[in-house]
Formats: structure tokens, sequence, C-alpha cells
């Protein structure tokens, strides 16, 4: 009687994250602990803190709540069991006599005291652990709900399994009023039972709504700390790390949704065990073990199969991933790609992507096939094991009919509990897969608390040795030649607060550290000077202002500047973040309220004074890198440096798109602020608005191939001219 088997009320498999996979430098994939702690260190923390003893403590907490909800559970079946037979004596005598009966046996034992005991030694321990739960009682009770909704499923279940089979061994012995009676039972269960699988289902989507938000916004948290944003997109030493957006976005939604389903379905399959191995147990000892045995035997073939599976499945998400990252790359340069004609190289770079995915997603399909060939001979194969084993205990009268029934439908949920890895081996491999990505970033974007790795700021008194400089400061003195062997290459750059910018024997690479950009670099700028940086492209300019800023420590030497928070800077291709043309102007400091008329005069004195009106407002939302033209962009982010008024601005080119006049305006505006500024660029122009000029191609200090010197902006000129 095929139909059966589909009357178990249960929620979907789940997937078990137990099975730790990690990835090796080939990416190979096998079963071990570095997933479980990758796991748990991303599971974690939502419901406990993670500390020396905080993996033993939720594991402790998680198994006393399984026990108040058996204890709960036990007191509420006793007591309404007893209401069922005060209110309906007749009909509990006639149809749960058995029932009844070991409800009132088990009143005379220990066991109503020891479920009232653990409920009460429960509290206790919730209370003793009160303040690591503070602000993580939702999660907790909602996962409390969901175990009791669990315990009421298998509940019913059972009562199923019994129901079939005083209906089948009615039909089987012409007893009309018994069949009725329990189709109605079967019915009113039924009824019962839908509302509960539903508010399960209902509750458990919830709890993983909750914690995607909780568990999204602590990455974005890591993300935006310390940078690891930029270091994660500009840092050769991290490509490993690909598409954090969909990590962030698709993975960590896969991760909540699927570790609820697992741990609730693991915790569904104990309890079922638990359930219907007695009811078989007593049917068929054979068929118990039998069971056993089979399903033991069809986990290994499927946890050794599937290590092939996850590594594909690996390699479809970051696939799939670069493809849509192709695409959303063309969409955000469209126009370059225009004026450069590049539509046909574009197209082939995005379906090269395309490509690289399909063939992969083709050798999914092979082993899920084979994974399919292999489910489903195993699970076709089981369905003639039962019928052998009880048939002959039936033809011989030791059994009435209904026993086959419930046997079959106690053994395909034992086999179904057991097979859990079995069945669900390919929604394991993606989700450990997904693991492996989400650890992976969760390990990047880790950093202890008082560590930065953007540059170490140290206290304002500790300043630079001045003996290292010699009067002027800006050339090393004699032997210093020998300053590269004292310090240790392997060392980051330091970045001392002080009022005035100056460098210390700085010596700066690329990120890979395979290219030394500036060597042992000396310089100090008195409160009242500005310096102008020049050089041909790939000197390294640009990467001296990322080294200011605290982007780029690999190095040695030390940088001696303000705080961060006083430092203002201006890219050549200003930032226009999504938001109104108010959020524009005040941008990085929207919390500060700026007043229409401040942003105006803002506006205004850079000239764009008619740039709300035209566009609609401060209030109207643009696609703004399209809208405005990059001198209209260049002119706006100076309005920022009005609003902000920093004590230090950093120019990279950031007037390359202007005229001279307006150019001279902007520069005017600072000096009439009396802000202290460092440009780079390349004109001849902006050696009026500066007293110092860094060239970083020629002069006397010659150290290998890297060259610099200093000069003052009188006496400079430009070698193109």
């Amino acid at each position: 009687m095929e139909p059966r088997r589909t009357e178990r009320l249960s929620s979907p498999s789940l997937i078990p994250v137990f099975m730790a996979v990690s990835i090796s430098s080939e990416q190979r994939f096998q079963f071990n602990r570095q997933l479980l702690r990758r796991f748990i260190e991303i599971a974690q923390p939502y419901f406990y803190p993670i500390g020396p003893q905080g993996t033993r403590t939720f594991l402790g907490l998680l198994g006393m709540m399984v026990i108040a909800v058996v204890a709960f559970t036990f007191v509420l079946t006793v007591g309404l069991t007893l209401a069922g037979n005060t209110l309906f004596p007749d009909f509990f005598g006639q149809v749960a006599g058995q029932l009844l009966e070991r409800v009132n046996g088990l009143m005379q034992s220990p066991v109503p005291l020891l479920a009232l005991g653990s409920l009460g030694a429960c509290s206790g321990i919730v209370v003793l652990h009160r303040h690591p739960l503070k602000q993580r009682w939702r999660q907790w009770i909602l996962l409390a709900c969901l175990l009791f909704l669990s315990f009421a499923v298998n509940g019913m279940n059972v009562a199923i399994s019994y129901v079939f089979r005083f209906l089948e061994t009615a039909l089987n012995q012409k007893e009309e009023a018994n069949f009725w009676q329990f189709l109605w039972i079967y019915a009113a269960i039924i009824v019962l039972a839908v509302p509960i699988v539903i508010l399960y289902r209902y509750i458990r989507l919830k709890l993983a709504l909750y914690w995607r938000e909780w568990l999204t916004k602590l990455f974005l948290k890591r993300y935006f700390s310390h940078r690891s944003y930029y270091e994660l997109d500009s840092n050769a030493a991290n490509t490993e790390i690909d598409n954090p957006d969909q990590r962030i976005t698709e993975d960590i939604k896969s991760f909540t949704e699927t570790t609820l389903r697992f741990l609730l379905d693991v915790l569904d399959s104990i309890l079922t065990l638990l359930s219907f191995t007695v009811v078989l147990f007593s049917i068929s000892k054979v068929l118990t073990l039998g069971l056993v045995v089979y399903a033991s035997f069809g986990t290994a073939i499927a946890i050794f199969v599937g290590q092939r599976l996850i590594r594909v499945n690996y390699n479809q998400l970051r696939l799939e991933a670069n493809f849509r990252y192709g695409m959303v790359h063309v969409r955000d340069h469209a126009e370059s790609i225009a004026f450069y004609r590049g539509e046909q190289l574009e197209q082939q770079q995005v379906i090269n992507r395309f490509m690289s995915a399909l063939r992969n997603a083709d050798l999914l399909i092979i082993w899920q096939s084979l994974i399919d060939l292999f489910q489903v001979g195993y699970n076709y194969f089981t369905r003639i094991v039962p019928y052998i084993i009880v048939a002959p205990l039936y033809f011989s009268g030791q059994t009435d009919f209904g026993t086959i029934g419930q046997a079959y439908f106690a053994f395909f949920q034992i086999l179904g509990a057991l097979s859990l890895i079995t069945n669900q081996i390919e929604a394991i491999s993606k989700f450990a897969a997904s693991i492996v990505r989400l650890g992976t970033f969760y390990e990047k974007v880790s950093v202890p608390e008082n560590q930065d790795t953007l540059g170490i700021e140290l206290a304002a008194n500790n300043h630079l040795n001045n003996n290292n400089l010699n009067n002027n400061g800006f050339t090393p003195q004699n032997g210093d030649s020998d300053f590269l062997t004292v310090y240790d290459p392997k060392k980051q750059i330091e970045t001392h607060i002080a009022p005035t910018l100056a460098f210390d024997h700085l010596t700066l690479h690329t990120p890979n550290r395979e290219q030394t950009l500036v060597r042992n670099l000396s310089l100090e700028l008195a409160s009242n000077e500005r310096l102008l940086i020049v050089g041909p492209s790939g000197c390294g300019k640009s990467s001296l202002l990322r080294a200011i800023a605290g982007l780029w420590t690999n190095g040695q030497g030390i940088i001696q500047r303000p705080d961060i928070v006083n430092i203002f800077f201006l890219p050549q291709r200003p930032y226009m973040l999504l938001g109104t043309l108010r959020d524009q102007v005040v941008y990085p400091n929207r919390l500060v309220t700026s007043s229409d008329n401040e942003i105006y005069h803002a506006l205004q004195e850079v000239n764009l004074g008619q740039l709300a009106e035209r566009l609609g407002g401060l209030d109207v939302e643009a696609d703004w890198p399209t809208i405005l033209s990059l001198g209209e962009q260049q002119r706006l982010a100076f309005a920022r440096v009005l609003l902000t008024k920093p004590q230090y601005v950093i120019l990279d080119e950031a007037t390359s798109a202007l005229d001279i006049a307006n150019e001279r305006a902007l520069y005017s505006l600072l000096l009439s602020l009396n802000i202290v500024y460092v440009s780079v660029g390349h004109r001849s122009s902006l050696l009026d608005y500066h007293q110092k000029v860094l060239d970083l191609d020629r002069g006397g200090n010659d150290y290998g191939s890297n060259r610099w010197s200093i000069t003052s902006a009188d006496g400079y000129t430009f070698a193109s001219t």
C-alpha cells in the first residue's frame, strides 16, 4: 500500500553540517573538522557568545533545552490524556486503553517528579546564564517552539501508525464499525496536524529571517571595519576571496535557512528513531537490525561519492558569481565601453565566463545523475524488505494483518532518519561549499579589535626622531644609506599622529611586495607649507597617498600625519554614492547636519550655483556619475571640503578635468580657509599654489631604481616644458 509512505508529517529533510569540509591549496575537499570549526564560528554567536568554554556551554544549553521540551511535552501529554479520560471515559477506554494504562503506570513511578525536577533545574540554569543570553531570548524561545512542534509531529506520526494498523485490521476482518471509527480518528489527527506543520514551517522561516538579519549585519560590520572591503578588492594577497557580495547576500541566506533545517531534522531524526524503533523492534528484531546495517552502508557510500560533488558545487558557486559580476561590470562601465567600441571584446569575455560556468554545470549534472542512480536504487530496493520479513509472521498467524502496514510505515520512518546523509548528499555538497565560502570570508575580515591592519596609530607624543633628519628635514644624513639594514623588510609602515606631515626613511612596496615604489624617503613639511608630488605615471605618486591614508602598509619606515579624521582625500574621479544631491554634497559626513543655505553657498563657491535648480532640488535622486560631468564631480568634491573644513586635504589630480580659471578658484578657496594640502598633478600651473615639490623620478638620492628629490616650487621646472 504505497501511499502510506507519504503520511508522515515532518519538515523537509535537512542537511548535516557536521560533515566538515575544507579546501586545500589545490581546492581538494575531504571530510574533516575544519568546516565544523568554521560552522561553529559563524553559527554559534547568534545563540551564545564564543569563548574559552563557549561551545561546550552552548551545546550544554541546547541539550538542556531538549530535556526541558521533553519534560514539558511529557507533562502536557499526561495532562491531556487524563483530562480526555475524564471528559470522554468510554471513548478513551475503547480507543486509547493502552495509552491510558501506560499513563496511569507512569503516574505511579518517579517519572512525573523527574520531569518536574528537570523543568526546575533547566529554569535555574537559564537564570545562571542570563547575562550571556541577554538579547538572545527570542532565538531560544523560537528554537524551543520548533523543537516542541517537532515532538508533536512525531507523536502524531506514531499515532498515525497505530491508526493505520487498526484500520487495515478492521478492513481485513470486515469490521465496518471499527473501520469508520478509526477513519474519523485519522481525519481528526490530520485536522490537528495541518496547522501544527504550517506553524512549524512559519516559525522556522521566521527564525531564519531573524538570523539572516543578525548575521548579515555582523558580516557587513566586519567587511567595513578596518577597510576590509578595500583590502579584499585591491590587495593581491587576498585574491582568493572572490565575490564578497555574493557571500554576504546569497551564502548567508542559504546558511541560515539550511542550518535550521539541518538542526531540526537531526532532532527530528533522533525522535523518529526513538519513537519508531520501539514500534518496529516489537514487530521484528531481525528487521530492525537489518535496517540499521543497510542504512549505514548507504551512508558510507554517499559520503565517499559526495566528496567529489562538494568540490564541483563549490566551483559552480564561484563561476556563477564570476559570470554575474561580468554582467554588472559591463553595466557599470557602459559609457567607456561604448567610447572604445569594445562591445565585441566585452561580449566575448562575458561568454567565456558563462561557458566556464556551463562546463562545470555539465560536470555537475553528471555527478548528480550518478547520485540519483544510487539514491533511486537504494530507495526502491528497500520497499520489498519489510514485506519479506513481516509477511511470513502474518501467514503463520503470529500477528494481525494491520501489523504489515504498521511495520512498513515504521520501517520507512526509521530508514528516512538513518538515511539523512544518503538522500540529501546533493544538498549537503551545496551547503558544505557555502560553508567554505562563508568561513574563508569570515576569517579574512576577522581581526582583533585592538589591532588595525591598515596602519598602526601610535600616541600623539610618539613623534619622529628628529635626529634622523637633517636641519632642513628633506634628505638623509651621512651614514643613513645603511638604514635599510636596520628595518625588517617584513615590518609594516608605522603611522604616528602629529600636527604636521613627515616621512622618516619611508620605503613603500606594492601590496604583494613584488615592486618597490619609493625607497628611503625622508621629508618634513612645516605647518604653512603645501607639497606638490610629481613624476611619471607608475612611479608611486598615488601609492604614496594611499600610504598616508593607511590603505597601503607594506614597507618600512614611519609616516607622521594628523589624525585621519582631520584629513580629507580628493581622488581624480570623486566617489558618487547612491542618494540625493544633498547626500552627495555632505558626504561622507551624512550625520552632520548642514542647512540648505550652507549647501547652496558651498555649491555657489565652487561654481555650481545653478546645479540644484537645474536638477530639481537638493533631494532629487539620480545616477550621478552619468548626470554630472567629471569636471562637475570634481567641483562638487571641493564643495564637500568647504562643508567639512578639514585640517589637511590630499588631492590626487583632483582638478585634472577643470580649466585653469576653475582650478585657481578652488585652490584659492583652500588657501582662504587656511587648509594645508598635498597635491598630485602634472600641470605646471599647480606650482603657483605650492611651496615644495617632491619629484619621485629624478634627483640625487638614487637608491636602486627609485629616485626622489625635493625642491622649492619657485625653482622647479617640469621636464615636459
